[in-house]
């Protein structure tokens, strides 16, 4: 463990989630002193587990969640502006089944969802003719009729690992592979005890923030003398991977029978992400999984659309995650709200625990929460990450094709598919990954396809990478390229540099 942890500091931020990581980020900005300590990767459970969409969630205006919804549609032009590089519009095509729901619904919701917020970067939905329109060709005969709208497509692990770094930069310390295990009330504060692969360390701070998600009423009751007034409800999202069923550029949103939606969405050039399933959890959120049935649900809803039929053995990869909502009266998991709660123990000492929340809402969140424990610290500050681009997002003109135009002319002799992901892995810290590199061979060794030492180096450097799941998973999606490759020459690697070659690339079905 750093020595830097030993010291004393402001604000302790207990998970390396997005809402940790986002905490971490705001405060440090605005002069506190922070160590965030994660007991796994950054973005290791939930906050990898996503649909990869920054959106307002239309169908939570049936539930009538209208502030939700405009919050997070606010946030959405946000975090679009903040990094052009991992986000990016996408357009999404829902067909239209008349005994779902009727016409008029449809269009009154998407004329809400249009107008709830100001757009800059996003179209206004559409209705469209499916038997002309490039997005009706893969679908089943009858479907003549469509509506189109907009939401934003962001690579979820990646954002996590983007705030840390912007919070490292202004000062915080970050902490992966640390369990907190106890907080002790001081007359200064708290007195945690951090565990990492080195043993234990204790660390003095004013404030403590819980963002340990799924495990946010678990934490409270076992490492705290707090009793939290807030509970969440653990709900399982799982989502598959198959071989690509379409080769446009729209998504879809499908309706059910059961009222539920279910995205599919290009992924990773090769393939369609179909999820997401909602399904009451009671178990260890560090071991959850997706299981047959969902598997068959996923499946069944796309052969009901699309032209091309898939079944479980079509499934190239899947992941699950335990979303922490807040827990309210639903008893449907689908209906219960995606919002937040803030809830503040200022006896025996300061402690603030995160409850609920969403991607999209992240920075709000963080925002909120920050200028809470401000006040309570007695530290006069301003909210700046509403204005502010994340690491690597500095984009000429913000635009992403004019940056990988700029990138082409830079470094014509990386391999274009290689020279893509990079560019929208890191944006303009590009120049961190190559350094003065002006050739692939000082690059160095091409541990594995498409993965050369160099980007090793800085991510085990610079991104707290350090498994081969860190960096093929959560930092890249390469793994999902490379699930028939030996893998054992980057375990190599990573041992000998100082890694840990123990976490392996997830098999389909894995977290």
């Amino acid at each position: 463990m750093s020595a830097s942890a030993a010291d004393n500091c402001d604000l302790l931020v207990i998970g390396g989630g997005v809402n940790g990581s986002g905490i971490a980020r705001d405060a440090a900005g605005r002069g506190l002193r922070v160590i965030l300590c994660e007991q796994d990767d950054l973005a290791a459970h939930t906050s990898s587990a996503s649909t990869k969409l920054i959106h307002g969630g239309l169908r939570y205006l049936e539930e009538f969640h209208f502030s939700l919804v405009r919050k997070a549609l606010r946030e959405r032009e946000v975090l679009l502006a903040a990094a052009p590089h991992i986000m990016r519009p996408l357009h999404f095509v829902m067909p239209h089944d008349a005994h779902l729901r009727p016409a008029w619904m449809i269009r009154a919701g998407l004329f809400l969802y249009d107008h709830l917020a100001s757009r800059a970067h996003l179209a206004a939905s559409s209705a469209i003719d499916l038997r002309t329109h490039v997005a009706g060709g893969p679908l089943q005969a009858g479907y003549a009729r469509g509506f189109v709208y907009s939401d934003g497509w962001v690579d979820d692990a990646r954002l996590v690992v983007l705030n840390a770094l912007d919070a490292q930069a202004r000062g915080a310390t970050i902490l992966t592979r640390v369990r907190c295990q106890q907080l002790t009330p001081t007359a200064g504060g708290w007195r945690a005890v951090l565990r990492g692969r080195d043993g234990e360390r204790q660390v003095q701070a004013r404030a403590a923030v819980n963002t340990t998600g799924p495990w946010v009423s678990e934490f409270v009751a076992r490492a705290t003398p707090v009793r939290a007034a807030h509970e969440v409800r653990l709900v399982k999202g799982s989502h598959i991977v198959v071989p690509r069923l379409f080769d446009h550029r729209y998504a879809y949103i499908f309706q059910n029978e059961d009222r539920r939606i279910v995205f599919a969405i290009p992924y990773e050039h090769e393939f369609t992400l179909l999820g997401t399933t909602d399904v009451d959890y009671h178990r260890d959120p560090a071991d959850v999984h997706i299981d047959a049935a969902e598997i068959d649900y996923l499946c069944a809803l796309s052969n009901r659309y699309f032209r091309q039929q898939i079944s479980a053995r079509d499934v190239a990869w899947s992941y699950s995650g335990v979303r922490p909502l807040l827990k309210d009266e639903s008893n449907d998991p689908m209906s219960v709200t995606r919002d937040y709660a803030l809830e503040l123990d200022r006896d025996p000492a300061p402690l603030l625990s995160v409850f609920g929340g969403k991607i999209t809402t992240y920075r709000k969140l963080s925002e909120d929460a920050v200028t809470l424990l401000t006040e309570v610290l007695g530290v006069r500050s301003r909210p700046w990450t509403a204005s502010a681009v994340l690491p690597g997002g500095d984009l000429p003109e913000g635009s992403f094709a004019v940056f990988l135009r700029a990138c082409e002319r830079a470094y014509p002799w990386l391999p274009p598919s290689v020279r893509r992901r990079y560019a929208h892995a890191y944006g303009t810290r590009i120049e961190c990954v190559l350094g003065n590199a002006s050739s692939l061979a000082d690059l160095g060794e091409e541990v594995l396809p498409q993965l050369y030492e160099r980007e090793l180096e800085y991510l085990c450097r610079e991104e707290f990478a350090v498994t081969a799941e860190d960096v093929l998973w959560r930092r890249s999606k390469l793994g999902l390229h490379l699930l028939k490759s030996d893998l054992s020459p980057l375990t190599r690697w990573l041992d000998a540099h100082g890694g840990a070659a123990t976490a392996m690339p997830r098999s389909p079905g894995a977290v």
